[in-house]
């Protein structure tokens, strides 16, 4: 690279033809020293002389020419370096270069969506690809920094939005299994009841013999399994629900917080990014009015349009300062929101993987209850297979008819 445009000698203003059209790709900016400079806007080249009309290259030999500082506007794209300067080394600078490096920097380098900044992918050669921030892991603070949009391609909610949607989702889908664990406590209580009430029954306790104390036996399974039905609903209700619901509640508070925190640096980043917008407008009026004064320079010199021609350049130079100082301003907001975004994307993921671990192994509990549940009740039932299994007709006879005989002696003929 050649050295710095504001190296070159400055020439002074009005040495160059104006009649003649700049070639095409080149453009003519004024520095707040009066003097006029042209920029390719394709090759990115600036020189103090005039291009060429005919080959569109500037009168001096090529060693003389100069590329817009590629630095600048790279430090611009990255960080607020460029425009936190000293004001000695920012005086050094053109101010209309840099009002021009922040119009490269959004036509070529960079792009706002949503008052965020981004590179434009594959500008230049030597510009690294961004790398993952935790590569191979698909995680939250690598993929949701853009608006995700509608079918129509309109961005429609932001990226931390759409993380937060997920969570919340989650939040809902805990809440709805935690309902269904409540209809189940309820069912269970309601069918222990009913099986304590349906053992206390009256119905077939006459039945006698081997087979009456099956029966008896039967019933009595009934009264112990609705103790075990009852105590399910009980751990159910202990061990599953109640930490669903716990949780879910500090799960809530959690999102809430992340939430209005990003809400509240956005705005904050919004606000900057207005700013910049509002100072880079009155940059570009005051090197209009500068410029303007200085061809009135041109045609008429006279003391009071030098004068006018000072005062352009002060409130020009104030208004390049006041767009660096919101530049810094703004790189500072986007730079704060970014490591936020990255915690919290962080901290959702985390919660994320906390809820659902917690969900699985409380229904890993469930499922463990449940078959205990069913070992409880196999238990409960076990004495009256015994039971049915010895169940013999014959002996029930003999043991009735010892207890209800009415007598051996049967009838016989009648003699005449």
């Amino acid at each position: 690279k050649s050295t710095a445009l504001s190296n070159l000698p400055i020439p002074a203003p009005g040495d160059e033809t104006k009649s003649v059209p700049l070639p095409q790709g080149w453009r003519c900016y004024m520095s707040p020293e009066g003097c006029r400079y042209y920029v390719n806007t394709g090759s990115k080249e600036t020189t103090w002389e005039r291009p060429s009309a005919a080959y569109g290259t500037p009168v001096r030999p090529p060693a003389q020419r100069n590329s817009l500082p590629e630095g600048n506007i790279n430090l611009l794209c990255s960080s607020s370096s460029f425009l936190s300067s000293s004001p000695s080394d920012v005086s050094q600078k053109p101010l209309s270069l840099v009002s021009h490096s922040l119009e490269f920097v959004s036509l070529f380098f960079c792009i706002q969506i949503n008052c965020v900044t981004f590179p434009l992918p594959s500008v230049t050669p030597d510009q690294p690809e961004q790398q993952l921030l935790k590569p191979n892991e698909w995680s939250y603070c690598d993929y949701f920094w853009t608006d995700k949009k509608d079918p129509q391609g309109t961005p429609s909610v932001g990226g931390f939005e759409v993380l937060l949607q997920k969570q919340l989702k989650g939040k809902q889908m805990q809440k709805e299994m935690a309902e269904f664990v409540r209809e189940r406590i309820k069912i269970e209580d309601e069918y222990s009841k009913n099986l304590s009430k349906l053992s206390q029954s009256p119905l077939a306790a006459q039945e006698e013999g081997t087979l009456g104390e099956a029966w008896a036996q039967l019933k009595r399974s009934c009264h112990d399994e609705a103790e075990v039905h009852l105590k399910f609903s009980n751990k159910l209700q202990c061990e599953v629900e109640k930490p669903l619901l716990t949780f879910r509640d500090n799960f809530k508070k959690e999102l809430k917080k992340y939430d209005h925190h990003i809400i509240d640096l956005r705005k904050q980043l919004a606000s900057r990014y207005a700013g910049v917008e509002k100072a880079r407008k009155a940059l570009a009026d005051r090197q209009k009015d500068l410029e303007v004064k200085t061809q009135q320079l041109d045609i008429k010199h006279m003391n009071k349009h030098e004068e006018d021609i000072k005062k352009a350049r002060r409130k020009s130079t104030q208004a390049g300062d006041d767009l660096m100082h919101n530049v810094d301003l703004y790189n500072r907001a986007q730079s704060k929101w970014f490591e936020e975004m990255v915690t919290t994307s962080l901290e959702l993921e985390r919660l994320e993987v906390e809820r659902v671990e917690m969900i699985r192994q409380n229904l890993r509990q469930y499922t463990t209850l449940r078959h205990e549940t069913d070992m409880f009740n196999q238990s409960t039932v076990e004495p009256v297979d015994q039971l049915l299994q010895s169940v013999d007709p014959a002996k029930d006879r003999e043991l009735w008819v010892q207890e209800h005989k009415t007598g051996e002696l049967r009838p016989v003929d009648m003699d005449i």
